[in-house]
């Protein structure tokens, strides 16, 4: 069969006994302010608070935050386990995302807790400590609460409907994001000069969106159930050895494979996110901080409407032409988009940005959703041949593979952006910086995504082989 063609599979109609009541699905993708505040917004803020207002340099920026990958490694293997491996009156997830979600909540605004004056060595030291400290309160929340969207339902597009309501969420607490720089220069928190205090914005802004992070990790725990618990997982006494975290779930091939398309996707992006904003502040607004946080949160609206629009496109040619063609799709019109940043951000038409974010966001949405649904698909191949249900090592393996993939590309942004000659202490770039800006911005993201466009094209667990697994399934232990 060719690889980046295949015959357009046959649709089944989902059983009202699989399909997830729709305050469920809102429970679970309420999750999404969680992980898109406790693991993103501080990496958005960082280069913003610590560089442009602190001076720190930005290569000692990008390494702390690529450094807490090794806390990572061990945070999240750990609750993963323990989650697959925890029996309760609540289920083997809840419990965890209700206690990790109010700490992370706590949390979130004493990473901004620095005083003023500091050296760049006393701000690395406080960034490194602090993010080593908060990330296995996020893998508390997030490795259960990954594992509890494989374990919903066991229908084939009943999962990419649970994937889209939870994407579809998410673009609040993106929308959040994209406003939060300029939150921090409203003039409410001007010094006595009259300029922005962005350490003080961030501080009240993380303050208020920890205080939504606790409210919501309470209607999490209320609101979503464990399908697979009472079925299946309660009723063995089989326990999941810890070395199988990593070692027995990266010999799944399917796995693997999503594995490659993610990490290639991940990296390639990571290392350009910062020079998105650089380039909006520095090229399309001269430098002007003010301006350019206004247009980071039009640009983030336009993502909102493009990012919706992208969970729609991609979930409807799954469901026509199956979920391996669809992330091709998806990543085939990413490399369009980013051939199009080349000319989006322009200093004349600057409303052009507003494509530039909504592209991204297009393919971005309709990647994330098409991956979470395949994702579960590969736990059911999993349970095939293992005989458990292990949606805590595949989510501890799968989220330390892809933030291995971020650390990389996030520890490699700053120094890119120092390679191009900026500068943040000058009072205007040199035009070869601005130049060099562009060029990454839309040449690295086109060659990751051709390499996760070639992975996914040997995904081979179509519509088809997943019927026949689930058959194969539930003749074995039943249906859940």
């Amino acid at each position: 069969m060719p690889r980046f063609a295949a015959p357009a599979p046959t649709q089944s109609a989902t059983a009202a006994g699989d399909r997830v009541p729709l305050p469920q699905k809102i429970g679970f993708g309420l999750g999404s302010f969680l992980d898109m505040w406790g693991h993103w917004l501080y990496q958005s803020l960082a280069f913003h608070v610590f560089n442009v207002f602190l001076g720190v340099a930005p290569g000692l920026i990008s390494t702390a935050l690529g450094l807490k990958i090794f806390v990572d490694a061990v945070s999240d293997a750990l609750f993963g386990w323990i989650s697959d491996n925890t029996r309760t009156r609540w289920g083997r997830r809840r419990p965890f995302i209700l206690v990790g979600g109010v700490l992370a909540g706590i949390g979130l605004p004493l990473m901004f807790a620095v005083g003023r004056g500091w050296s760049d060595s006393e701000y690395f030291v406080f960034m490194l400590v602090s993010t080593c400290l908060y990330v296995p309160v996020m893998s508390c929340f997030n490795m259960p609460w990954n594992s509890l969207g494989a374990e919903m339902t066991p229908d084939y597009h009943e999962r990419t409907r649970v994937m889209s309501v939870k994407n579809a969420i998410q673009k609040i607490p993106e929308l959040a994001m994209f406003v939060a720089a300029q939150f921090t220069t409203l003039a409410l928190f001007n010094d006595a000069s009259g300029k922005p205090d962005i350490l003080r914005g961030a501080q009240v802004y993380t303050s208020m969106l920890g205080g939504i992070m606790v409210v919501v990790s309470v209607a999490i725990f209320l609101l979503t159930r464990e399908r697979y618990y009472e079925s299946v997982v309660k009723r063995s006494t089989q326990r999941v050895p810890f070395k199988d975290t990593l070692y027995r779930t990266l010999k799944n091939r399917p796995f693997r494979q999503m594995l490659g398309t993610m990490l290639a996707y991940n990296m390639a992006t990571a290392m350009v996110g910062l020079l998105g904003y650089y380039a909006t502040v520095y090229y399309v607004c001269g430098g002007n901080i003010a301006e350019a946080t206004k247009w980071n949160s039009m640009m983030g609206v336009a993502g909102m409407a493009c990012g919706l629009a992208g969970i729609a496109f991609a979930g409807r040619v799954a469901r026509a032409h199956g979920k391996r063609n669809a992330l091709m799709t998806v990543l085939a019109l990413g490399v369009l988009a980013f051939v199009g940043d080349w000319f989006f951000y322009n200093p004349q038409l600057p409303w052009l940005q507003l494509f530039a974010s909504g592209g991204v966001a297009f393919i971005g949405a309709g990647f994330w959703t098409i991956y979470g649904s395949a994702m579960a698909d590969v736990i059911d191949h999993d349970e095939l041949d293992s005989g458990q249900r292990r949606e805590g090592s595949f989510a501890a393996c799968g989220s330390w593979i892809s933030k291995v993939g971020l650390a990389l590309g996030n520890m490699t942004s700053g120094w890119v952006l120092q390679f191009t000659g900026f500068d943040a202490k000058l009072p205007a770039q040199d035009e070869g910086a601005i130049l060099l800006i562009r060029i990454f911005l839309s040449g690295i993201p086109i060659c990751g995504l051709l390499v996760a466009l070639y992975v996914v094209s040997r995904y081979f667990l179509t519509e088809q082989r997943m019927h026949e697994i689930r058959a194969e399934l539930e003749a074995r232990r039943g249906t859940v």
